[in-house]
């Protein structure tokens, strides 16, 4: 008997940390016990291990095991551990070479029939394996596809732990490896973004859409029901440029933790995520009582979150969106740890003017109180909607409207969209800002960027007469240069900073 060491993967949030499994035998009364913060359903894997390994025709040390999670003040989580505590196992026992499983890392659920079965959070789990210098996995054959979208990795799939040791026994003994089993091929599903041609009329609807794709802008619409609102916050996603290698890895790695994944491949293109009105806090920001899960705001990390009736949702729900908003990420404190997720995405507010939908215009239509008329809004506190740099306020489509000519397409608009986001990452590259929703409002009023008085004149009255904060000031001055982008010009003029006020405030710009 020796001591069984392999390695093996603790995901929090969508970070990974290398653990390392070690597996001793003791003489004494046979047992089997794992240390090193287990959670319920780890402290488990002893009975899945000797059930998978008798049924695999391997025999386990008939004494003690005690297998040791190092490190051990880290909490472990889920039955992912199981394929390394039983290589580890097998290796104290002499059924596996310790030295060719050392520097392996393990992941994969056994099955009481001794099958290795997928995982949540592999992407993210072999992500964390290659930055530590670990160049072997070994993962369930489900698993496969996600593994391999790391570079510079030796992805092993295995259908069943008795396989895994035939093939470490023909690699002792210098014989020929047997073949690999294969998964299904990864495969992209085909990206079909609803066209923005089919929105009818709303012309500065589409406008302040093709303004809010350019800059990572957010954005919120107030109108009628029936008056596109959806239609419109749809149609933001595709406008979206693709997701480069890095974008596209984190988002993967969140669908991964969620299990949400499937055989897809690398999703490349902007997410799209519409909660229902119902939903919980846990839901939209993260949490649950046992693993912290992402919410919806990771979900659409690099993407769109659309709040539809965003009044129907709870406040305190509402609220909690201010710090990702600023900060793009989010944090879930538990008592041992703190989890954090990636949640950088642009937010599209959509709300009736009042509970029955009708004050609009003369509001002669609306059957609703006063008081709740007052109210209703009112549920969008105003430091939230203070962070939406794009307010619009929607009417009904016309009749007339009906026979107007068709709009441009999304392809169209996407296009230019993608280059003023070229202009934008020129310009803020050396300073390592992406768009022009990420450039600090004191970059932007002091130094190199600063505007002239005369072009920030209006924004200057606005902020005098208390129409806008010193916030939605630098918001307004960040869609005058997304503005400025799409006309392909050096500066935001002063034609541009009237534009970006009367998107945020019509009556500021008037």
């Amino acid at each position: 008997m020796t001591l069984g060491r392999t390695l093996s993967i603790a995901v929090t949030g969508i970070e990974g940390r290398v653990v390392e499994v070690e597996a001793d035998v003791t003489s004494g009364l046979p047992a089997f016990v794992v240390s090193g913060m287990p959670d319920a359903a780890c402290r488990q894997a002893p009975d899945r291990v000797r059930a998978a390994a008798s049924n695999s025709g391997l025999q386990l040390p008939r004494q003690r095991i005690t297998v040791n999670l190092s490190p051990a003040s880290l909490p472990k989580q889920g039955s992912g551990f199981d394929l390394a505590i039983a290589v580890a196992a097998l290796a104290s026992g002499g059924v596996v070479d310790p030295a060719t499983v050392g520097d392996t890392v393990h992941l994969g659920e056994l099955g009481l029939d001794g099958s290795i079965r997928a995982l949540h959070g592999v992407l993210p789990a072999v992500l964390a394996a290659a930055q530590a210098g670990h160049r072997t996995v070994v993962v369930p054959v489900a698993n496969a596809t996600e593994a391999r979208l790391v570079p510079d990795v030796t992805v092993i799939p295995m259908d069943t732990l008795g396989a895994l040791v035939e093939r470490y026994r023909c690699q002792r003994k210098g014989k020929p490896l047997p073949d690999l089993p294969e998964p299904v091929a990864g495969h992209q599903q085909p990206h079909q973004a609803p066209d923005l041609a089919d929105v009818v009329g709303q012309e500065e609807a589409r406008y302040a859409l093709e303004v809010a794709a350019a800059g990572g802008h957010h954005m919120a619409m107030v109108g009628p029901p029936g008056a596109g609102k959806t239609m419109v916050a749809e149609r933001l996603a595709g406008l979206l440029p693709r997701l480069d290698r890095t974008q596209a890895l984190e988002v993967t790695a969140i669908h991964s933790v969620l299990g949400a994944l499937g055989d897809s491949a690398l999703i490349e293109h902007a997410p799209f995520v519409a909660p229902h009105h119902g939903a919980s806090m846990p839901s939209i920001v993260g949490g649950g009582s046992g693993r912290v899960r992402p919410g919806a705001a990771s979900r659409a990390h690099c993407g769109v979150l659309f709040l539809d009736e965003t009044p129907e949702f709870r406040r305190d729900v509402l609220d909690a969106l201010r710090q990702p908003l600023e900060a793009g990420v989010i944090n879930v404190a538990r008592a041992d740890r703190v989890v954090s997720y990636p949640a950088r995405f642009q937010l599209v507010l959509a709300a009736n003017p009042c509970p029955c939908g009708r004050n609009y215009g003369t509001g002669s239509g609306c059957t609703c109180a006063p008081q709740i008329r007052r109210t209703y809004l009112s549920r969008m506190s105003g430091p939230l909607l203070d962070r939406v740099d794009v307010q619009l306020q929607l009417l009904p489509v016309t009749r007339a409207t009906l026979s107007s000519p068709r709009g441009e397409s999304t392809d169209e608009v996407a296009a230019r969209v993608r280059k003023a986001r070229l202009r934008q990452s020129t310009r803020w590259k050396q300073h390592g800002w992406r768009m022009n929703s990420q450039v600090p409002g004191p970059a932007l009023r002091s130094g190199t960027w600063r505007l002239p008085p005369a072009v920030t004149r209006p924004l200057d009255m606005a902020m005098e007469s208390g129409s806008i904060t010193l916030r939605g000031y630098d918001r307004c001055l960040r869609v005058a240069w997304t503005i400025a982008d799409l006309d392909s010009a050096a500066a935001p003029t002063l034609t541009h900073v009237r534009e970006a006020l009367g998107l945020r405030d019509s009556r500021a710009a008037a």
